[in-house]
């Protein structure tokens, strides 16, 4: 099987992947393992994230993100390093040459941030640009992720308001060519107090996602971190045309995670390659 690029990728370059070039996390090591597994192509979607703050409580945020949380329970981050994420790309191309290695950034909240990435993005020096839900208000205009808000409303609020907001981010930005992880809400479902967590439940909200989506002309990411059959089954009957591939992976170890079962499932959909190992692929 060929497998298709890691379109998801993220290294010492993100905030929440750690700072050590020498890590495991590093971007050298990630496109070493990427060479290793004969994966043909990696995208570094780094994270672009232009909130000021936001809220988190304690064991809610990654030990990488930890420092970046102030005496008051907010996240605090520093820009984005272009250049130094560039030149490492630039060397990193150098040392893997029989790797094809793609730009790209992770937007968070590209509704409500187009303005502030608009050199970036149209500065064509990014290549692929996917686009993320990953905050949603709390309170006094305030932001934070699913994680915290499952501690203050109820569980079944919360992801009806992560799906509501699908649509509004679709509607509300041309800056992204792919949705990420529609199941990001998902991924800290409370199951202690909600119980399991059953899609059939909200399949409208998701449904209706995937229509905006789809409706717009973008991708749906098959998010390999876990692997859903429903995802791409209802992407597929709500008009959905092109799909990537992305594991979502912070270190080497967990890059292309599962694809050659996520590969299987969206062919079973009809859905197949293009030229390019980094193109989408459609139906």
């Amino acid at each position: 099987m060929t497998l298709p690029a890691d379109s998801h990728v993220h290294s010492e370059w993100s905030w929440d992947a750690g700072s050590d070039p020498t890590s495991a996390g590093s971007m050298d090591r990630i496109c070493a393992r990427a060479v290793q597994i004969g994966l043909p192509a990696v995208v570094f979607t780094e994270h672009l994230d232009f909130e000021d703050s936001w809220r988190v409580e304690t064991g809610d945020i990654g030990e990488h993100g930890q420092k970046y949380v102030d005496d008051d329970g907010f996240v605090r981050l520093p820009p984005f390093d272009v250049d130094g994420y560039l030149a490492a790309i630039d060397r990193c191309r150098h040392r893997h040459p029989d790797l094809r290695i793609l730009t790209g950034v992770e937007f968070g909240q590209p509704h409500l941030r187009d303005a502030r990435a608009d050199s970036l993005l149209r500065s064509g020096l990014i290549d692929r640009v996917n686009g993320s839900l990953h905050m949603l208000p709390i309170s006094d205009g305030d932001l934070t992720e699913p994680t915290t808000l499952y501690h203050h409303r109820p569980a079944d609020e919360v992801m009806w308001a992560y799906l509501e907001e699908i649509p509004r981010m679709v509607n509300g930005s041309d800056s992204f060519s792919v949705f990420t992880h529609i199941d990001y809400a998902v991924r800290s479902w409370p199951v202690q107090s909600a119980g399991p967590f059953d899609p059939r439940r909200f399949e409208e909200g998701f449904r209706e996602g995937m229509r905006a989506i789809a409706g717009s002309g973008r991708a749906l990411e098959m998010n390999t971190r876990r692997l859903w059959s429903w995802v791409p089954e209802w992407w597929a009957q709500e008009g959905g045309r092109t799909v990537t591939f992305g594991s979502d992976a912070h270190e080497a170890a967990s890059l292309a995670a599962n694809f050659p079962e996520a590969v299987a499932m969206v062919e079973s959909l009809g859905y197949r390659p293009g030229r390019n190992p980094e193109d989408f692929w459609s139906r």
